[in-house]
């Protein structure tokens, strides 16, 4: 079962603060440990928002619209994250239970979510999907009908 471990963003993170040396280090440890158990896919550290873009797409299929960052409310961007493959959310918690406060000091937030895996997904996309599409033909006839 494979889980991201979503790293959020802080003030310091979004103003592209270095972390400390023993964050890094202790951060390096963890991976490493990870790693060791074989259970690490990826992780990676994220540029701040500033040099990012947003892209929002409307219902009606028209071109997205194109945002430049920054970006506002922090603890809603993501800062990083670590892919793990475990056997069961209980080891997948113990994992992110080990993880070194990601912000270093202070209040740091992580999130764990599991990913869809083809079965899942194949199954919950196609109805979702398709039950998408029907209410947006809907919406479009409300529309149509005077």
């Amino acid at each position: 079962m494979r889980y991201m471990l979503i790293v959020k963003a802080t003030k310091h993170s979004e103003a592209g603060v270095k972390p400390s040396r023993e964050h890094i280090e202790a951060m390096a440890a963890y991976h490493e440990s990870l790693a060791r158990a074989g259970v690490l896919i990826a992780s990676e550290g994220l540029q701040p928002s500033s040099s990012g873009l947003r892209f929002t797409y409307s219902l009606h299929g028209e071109m997205p619209v194109v945002t430049v960052g920054p970006f506002a409310r922090e603890k809603e961007l993501v800062a990083g994250f670590t892919l793990i493959d475990v056997k069961s959310e209980d080891e997948a918690i113990k994992w992110a239970k080990r993880m070194p406060n990601p912000s270093g000091s202070g209040q740091g937030e992580v999130e764990l979510r599991g990913l869809l895996d083809d079965e899942n997904l194949l199954n919950a996309s196609a109805t979702t999907a398709l039950e998408s599409d029907l209410r947006d033909q809907i919406d479009m006839l409300k529309k149509m009908i005077p």
